[in-house]
């Protein structure tokens, strides 16, 4: 189905404000009716976009508006564990602390914590690396 260009050009912006951490701005749109677990054409979500680029205010807003915290994109791969990849602490121990599940998603937020040598996120994890 295709979205009028308006649509799109909304959208676009709206995936923009996530991965930019204009948290203010997204709150707003979110509040006037736009779906807090919009996702883009790879399945990101903005919760996703702003996880990733590590935005931990505007990850706070979504959460705190209902967005989905385990929800995995096109390609298998989960919200916490792209913060665990780009080494956002921040944002990993929140997501966690919300209850993200560290288990899921190719490859999960484990298993990325010991692909990338996240020594201080594995303790947190309570799994240490055994070299």
């Amino acid at each position: 189905s295709s979205l009028p260009p308006e649509a799109l050009a909304l959208a676009t912006q709206l995936f923009d404000h996530a991965r930019t951490g204009q948290t203010t701005t997204l709150s707003q749109y979110i509040s006037h009716g736009i779906p807090v677990n919009l996702t883009n054409y790879k399945g990101d979500t903005l919760l996703m976009l702003a996880a990733y680029h590590g935005h931990l205010e505007t990850v706070r807003m979504l959460v705190e508006k209902g967005a989905d915290i385990d929800v995995l994109n096109d390609r298998g791969q989960s919200i916490v564990a792209g913060a665990v990849f780009k080494g956002y602490e921040d944002v990993v121990k929140y997501l966690a602390e919300k209850g993200a599940d560290l288990a899921k998603g190719q490859p999960s937020a484990i298993e990325a914590a010991y692909m990338f040598k996240r020594e201080d996120l594995l303790k947190f994890f309570g799994v240490e690396d055994d070299e």
